[in-house]
């Protein structure tokens, strides 16, 4: 149930019975020379749909901007500072409440969403108002992704391009491909280390065009495969979270002192 296209009796119809929502989330931001800058906010819309088109429980618009400034050197990225970003999350988040959702999935295309996902989460949970969580495809499904890929990238890699190519393939720009191989890099976090400590703060410092793996492997097919397999994941944790009880999941109240402890 996709919630701009209902009107308001049909989603208090759906509240008076359900308590779920589902809330994509992505970016706005370079994506190489060969995706458009909505890749992550597309693939996170398309993935909340279809499992939501599939189980019947509410889908909301998504958030189309997070948190990208990583990515700031590359025209056209877009960004709101971490701060805003998780108070705008958590004010939308309590406004599902407020009509009578307690539980909501954020589905996340963007890597720099996650922390700040995660807080919105436990702010929601610590004061008992609604369980949060939040959901990356790609994590949902790293077996199949390790195995139809031999440098898969985290960022504007074949596993992206290949989710383009099967929800929109008309954005992905198949004759830059080997210009974004190229031209990016094959991602190694312990190449970027010095005695332990993380030395760089910008995509650029590691990719010339922003990008990293081989985007060559890439086709619609296994964009399909990918597609199919990370829905079966969120349709399972939303049926999943659907069946717990609400008191299970808001947290344990603390326990009472003894009759000996001081104050």
């Amino acid at each position: 149930m996709y919630l701009a296209n209902r009107s308001w009796p049909e989603l208090g119809d759906y509240v008076a019975d359900e308590s779920l929502a589902v809330v994509p989330l992505g970016s706005t931001e370079q994506h190489g020379p060969h995706l458009p800058e909505g890749t992550d906010h597309m693939i996170a819309e398309a993935l909340a749909r279809e499992a939501t088109d599939r189980t019947g429980y509410l889908c909301t618009p998504p958030i189309p901007i997070g948190v990208s400034s990583h990515h700031r050197q590359f025209p056209g990225t877009m960004w709101v500072e971490a701060p805003i970003f998780r108070d705008y999350v958590e004010s939308l988040s309590r406004n599902l409440t407020y009509h009578g959702i307690d539980r909501i999935v954020y589905v996340n295309a963007h890597g720099g969403n996650v922390a700040h996902l995660r807080e919105v989460g436990r702010r929601l949970h610590d004061d008992g108002t609604a369980y949060a969580i939040e959901w990356m495809w790609d994590e949902s499904i790293p077996e199949l992704i390790e195995e139809v890929f031999e440098t898969p990238g985290p960022h504007g890699g074949p596993k992206e391009t290949a989710m383009i190519m099967h929800i929109a393939n008309e954005l992905v720009r198949e004759d830059r491909l080997e210009d974004a191989r190229d031209g990016g890099a094959v991602f190694d976090y312990d190449a970027e280390r010095v005695h332990g400590a993380t030395t760089f703060y910008d995509c650029i410092e590691n990719s010339p065009n922003g990008v990293f793996g081989d985007q060559t492997d890439a086709t619609p097919e296994i964009g399909e495969e990918l597609f199919e397999a990370a829905t079966e994941q969120l349709v399972a944790l939303l049926e999943w979270l659907d069946e717990q009880p609400i008191e299970e999941l808001m947290p344990e109240p603390q326990l009472e002192p003894g009759p000996g402890h001081r104050r």
